[in-house]
């Protein structure tokens, strides 16, 4: 299942980053299809595939390297960079996607600036100093990049 799970992502994203192919896309999508961004916010098949199709626009000529394509049971994930046209910036995306009964049922994107990677890294850092509650700021005072 897996092997077929992954293969059926793969022809969905070939078909939308080889030549934009929305309608392609769609035909992988089940009709109770979601999608989830980082920040909490959801979108129903019509409202997603309606944003891909806007956003077409913009990202006419992006470079897509997908640099991991993994699968395990019904779920796929896609780790890709993607550089946006002309003078745009470099992103690095991570999708997760559920898949039932053949078709791509959901999605988890997570999206993230390839410049902004070292900022929201910092809590990583070990040289980092903490406070007690586990949400301190760096030995300079200033809070680790996304922190509250």
């Amino acid at each position: 299942m897996s092997t077929e799970n992954k293969s059926i992502v793969g022809r969905a994203l070939a078909g939308l980053v080889d030549s934009g192919d929305v309608d392609t896309l769609a035909s992988f999508l089940s009709e109770d299809f979601i999608h989830h961004r980082s920040d909490s916010t959801t979108s129903t098949r019509t409202q997603w595939l309606a944003a891909v199709r806007a956003a077409l626009g913009p990202t006419a000529g992006m470079r897509v390297d997908i640099l991991h394509l993994l699968a395990d049971g019904e779920h796929v994930v896609v780790h890709s960079r993607r550089r946006l046209p002309g003078s745009g910036p470099e992103i690095v995306v991570v999708d997760v996607l559920r898949m039932a009964e053949g078709r791509i049922a959901e999605v988890w994107e997570v999206i993230e600036p390839a410049a902004h990677a070292p900022a929201n890294g910092e809590w990583w850092d070990p040289t980092v100093a903490r406070s007690e509650s586990g949400r301190g700021a760096s030995a300079s005072g200033r809070r680790p990049a996304g922190g509250r």
